[in-house]
């Protein structure tokens, strides 16, 4: 790009020498027809002076278009320089591009990956609790058909009581199902020392008349749902205080198992006088936590029992005991004797053993005047 005169052209440097060299022709030919003309006629002398102003003038042309000319070459190669630096630096920018991309995509893909594999973790963790939900459903639904049926319901209070016995109690401890002499099969029977003697557990579970209260959303229906649970508690409290509570064979009081923690509460929260008629009956109320309390000190009167039973043999266990430790006494002592001999014997032989020494060092280094007034004692005492 050159600025002439305010204008501005953009040519190569053959364009602008092949321009200038048209114009030098131009110049020598107007000059020839100007030189003809006067010698014609010599008025063309100011036609000469001006075509010689402008000779010179195109001459200053040639010259500047020569420099134009250099200058432009030399543009042309800076301006090579500088595209071949510039596409240089671009070249490495995009290779650092590409490099930062394939690093951003690689480590996108990475973490990609992880998540869809803490995903998939994630998901089997879901099913596996979807199984277990439908396996519990299932547990359920078959829990409300054990409930739905007495018989079933009877087995199911039993074999819990049977689980939380035997977790409390040693094997021979208690008999479960056991016939009493009236021919009444209990649930548990604990053999307790007299007194109190034998207990016997029963276990009972008035579901509907508590589903029932739990149902009732009137005050009527609330009323006939406690007055049914008033009834079947009462009639379980009658029939065990009938046919467990023997005189002479059992204590004088019985247990009342509820293998439900909710209708335990429900009892002692809103029905009250039920626990007293039970209290005024013997038969005492539990629930599977209270159960296990009370299992835990029947565990430790059969404990204490049992020990008073075998006072006599701990005792003779004990003088036992005490002989041995005599014994064992008397052995020590006889020990400490023979160590205390055996360390004066090994003391006595260490003496030996240094007299032994020097002499052997004297006959080493011939020290026989030393040796010669020995007299027979010494002898003998070296000897030994």
């Amino acid at each position: 790009m050159i600025t002439l005169f305010g204008q501005s052209y953009q040519w190569n440097a053959p364009e602008i020498l092949l321009l200038g060299g048209a114009a030098l022709v131009l110049l020598i030919l107007l000059v020839l027809i100007l030189r003809a003309a006067a010698r014609a006629s010599s008025t063309a002398e100011p036609l000469l002076r001006e075509v010689s102003w402008l000779s010179s003038r195109v001459q200053t042309l040639n010259d500047g278009q020569e420099r134009l000319a250099g200058g432009l070459h030399h543009v042309s190669e800076a301006q090579a320089v500088s595209q071949t630096a510039m596409l240089q630096v671009m070249e490495q920018r995009l290779a650092d591009v590409q490099r930062q991309m394939t690093e951003a995509l690689h480590g996108t893909s990475t973490r990609t990956a992880r998540s869809l594999g803490e995903l998939q973790q994630r998901l089997e963790t879901i099913d596996k609790a979807q199984a277990n939900i439908e396996k519990l459903s299932g547990n359920v639904l078959s829990l409300q058909d054990i409930l739905s049926n007495k018989q079933t319901r009877g087995a199911f209070g039993e074999i819990q009581l049977h689980d939380i016995v035997q977790k409390a109690l040693p094997k021979d401890a208690y008999t479960m199902q056991a016939t009493l002499a009236n021919g009444r099969r209990a649930d548990c029977l604990i053999h307790l020392p007299n007194p109190p003697g034998p207990i016997v557990i029963d276990a009972k579970f008035p579901l509907e008349a508590y589903e029932a209260l739990r149902r009732a959303d009137t005050p009527r229906l609330a009323q006939e749902a406690a007055q049914a649970m008033r009834q079947a508690v009462r009639a379980h409290i009658r029939a065990i205080s009938e046919r467990y509570i023997l005189e002479g064979e059992t204590a004088d009081g019985a247990l009342m198992f509820l293998p439900s923690e909710a209708v335990y509460a429900e009892l002692h929260a809103n029905f009250p006088d039920l626990v007293r008629e039970g209290f005024a009956a013997k038969v005492w109320i539990v629930s599977p936590t209270t159960c296990m309390a009370t299992l835990n000190t029947m565990r430790a009167v059969l404990k204490d029992a049992r020990m008073r039973e075998q006072a006599g043999a701990i005792r003779k266990e004990l003088s036992l005991l005490y002989a041995d430790v005599e014994r064992l006494g008397t052995r020590v002592e006889n020990l400490d004797r023979h160590f205390g001999q055996a360390a004066k014997d090994i003391e006595e032989i260490k003496i030996s053993s240094d007299k032994a020494t020097k002499r052997a060092r004297r006959l080493d280094n011939f020290d026989f005047e030393e040796l010669a007034p020995d007299t027979p004692a010494k002898v003998i005492g070296a000897a030994e």
